[in-house]
């Protein structure tokens, strides 16, 4: 290493370490990987528990999305920040904060005795997440800098991610049926004691970005267009496309967004510096992290309500339905991250795996009132987790990878934020046009049939269905657009220290 080398690194807060063993990498990956695992499942484990939840607390049907929407608003608004306090104040730190706010926050919310305060916890669960979710990614991206074992890592990391969601809806569905809706609350505390060990035996604090300071009206302005953007689309699913709670925040949030990326060109000490994103790789990968988080959602969703309320399924046995397709994803993560990226580049395998998805989302709007999970579900399920297990680990490995180590942790933000505000818009947007859908079916005809009434749920369901369809068919064409050819190759210089 050159002296320059040496003194830039003294300077921006950087010191040499020699790696750790492989061993304890992988260690620390499986400690990681537990802390995303809460995070993740926590936007669905709780969808199954609802109607339990509703019933003992005695909160209207409308009131009943805020329990998922609090979490989602503050997670996402605040993704950028905390991303930012993980490379100002290390990531040990910020990890070990956010492990500890979440399981005071679950066991808030498992202690609720009122609606408010069960939305608090949920908000609560959110801000602690905003702060966990990016200091365990760029923990990942600094600690794998071996090409090989990176992939390897980001595979695991993007299969759970990818995953998270059916297995909160199967581990929600497990802990109703045997216990009570809380305790898919009270799980993550138990969660939480096993990544909090493990941290505070494994990790070691360092701060990459020491010698620069908080971006605030940067933060604000994020904080802000992001809140108003998921709020405007959550209010799409309770107020008209027409009223001013939807457009007016949709409008706030795009404003205060511009008015972000304008003030990153001028910040001394920019919250979201834009070289992050001006990269071909890596701003294709943000968009396709994106658009997935939007299409999963006509997965779990809407197949979670087809599964319990049209062929009768207990909450344990909607999510065991999932599993075929979190096997699917979670071999296809191996093979894209550590084959075929290496071998084929991202331009090929992330448009094919955004293609598959597609056909498969496609096969599944074939389901009706008579069909059956064997032949009209478990055959779909199984294609779209293997396309979405080419998508969705990859992508996060090359928007997380190449970047400086004091970029680490807001690039790992931007990664987290992109899934969360997809997951929102996707909620908001399919609720919205598969009701729609339900009311134009029922138009002209006798509302009172239960055949009617069954037929109209389903098609609110292929509708949903055909648009998530419509959205893997976007991410195709955006991929082949934006993807450069050929294999990415590791920046030697990019993370040039492992830190423990």
């Amino acid at each position: 290493m050159s002296q320059k080398t040496l003194t830039e690194g003294t300077q921006s807060g950087v010191t040499e370490a020699q790696p750790a063993s492989s061993s304890k990498r992988w260690w620390i990956l499986a400690i990681v990987a537990v802390a995303q695992l809460m995070v993740v499942l926590d936007a669905t484990i709780v969808n199954i528990a609802l109607p339990s939840a509703q019933k003992d607390l005695g909160f209207s049907d409308g009131n009943r999305q805020w329990i998922v929407t609090a979490y989602a608003l503050a997670f996402a608004s605040l993704l950028l920040l905390g991303g930012r306090i993980a490379d100002l104040f290390g990531r040990k730190t910020a990890f070990l904060i956010g492990v500890v706010g979440f399981a005071g926050a679950s066991a808030l919310g498992g202690a609720a005795n009122s609606f408010g305060m069960l939305v608090t916890a949920r908000a609560l669960q959110g801000v602690a997440g905003a702060l966990l979710a990016p200091a365990a990614l760029s923990l990942l991206n600094t600690t794998f800098t071996d090409a090989r074992e990176r992939a390897r890592a980001f595979s695991v990391y993007g299969a759970i991610a990818g995953a998270g969601g059916a297995v909160g809806l199967l581990l929600g569905g497990v802990l109703t049926d045997a216990f009570d809706w809380r305790w898919t609350l009270y799980v993550n505390v138990a969660i939480a004691f096993v990544a909090f060990a493990g941290g505070w035996v494994l990790l070691s604090n360092h701060r990459d970005a020491a010698g620069s300071k908080l971006d605030v009206p940067g933060t604000v302005l994020v904080a802000g267009g992001l809140f108003s953007l998921v709020y405007g689309f959550s209010n799409a699913e309770t107020h008209d496309w027409s009223s001013p709670q939807t457009w007016g925040f949709l409008i706030v949030g795009v404003v205060l967004l511009a008015a972000f990326v304008w003030w990153q060109n001028r910040a001394e000490h920019p919250l979201l510096p834009l070289r992050i994103l001006l990269d071909r790789n890596r701003g294709a990968s943000f968009l396709a992290v994106l658009i997935t988080g939007a299409g999963m959602f006509g997965v779990f969703l809407f197949l979670t309500y087809y599964l319990q309320l049209n062929l009768g399924f207990s909450p344990t046995k909607t999510g065991v339905a999932f599993l075929p397709m979190i096997g699917a994803l979670m071999v296809m993560a191996q093979v894209g991250t550590t084959v075929l990226v290496p071998r084929l580049g991202p331009k090929v395998v992330i448009p094919l795996g955004f293609a598959i998805a597609m056909v498969g989302m496609a096969w599944l709007t074939g389901i009706g009132v008579g069909s059956s999970y064997a032949t009209h579900v478990l055959p779909q399920l199984i294609v779209i987790g293997a396309g979405l297990g080419m998508v969705m680990p990859p992508a996060m490995q090359l928007a997380t990878g190449g970047v400086a180590a004091e970029d680490a942790g807001v690039a790992s933000a931007t990664v987290n934020a992109m899934q969360q505000v997809g997951g929102s818009i996707g909620t908001a947007l399919l609720n919205t046009l598969a009701a729609s859908a339900a009311t134009d079916y029922l138009a002209g005809k006798d509302a009172t049939s239960k055949l009617v009434q069954a037929q109209a749920t389903i098609e609110s369901y292929t509708t949903a269905f055909w648009w998530s369809a419509g959205f893997f068919a976007a991410g195709t064409l955006i991929a082949l657009g934006l993807y450069r050819r050929g294999v990415p190759q590791q920046d030697a210089d990019a993370a040039p220290v492992v830190h423990m």
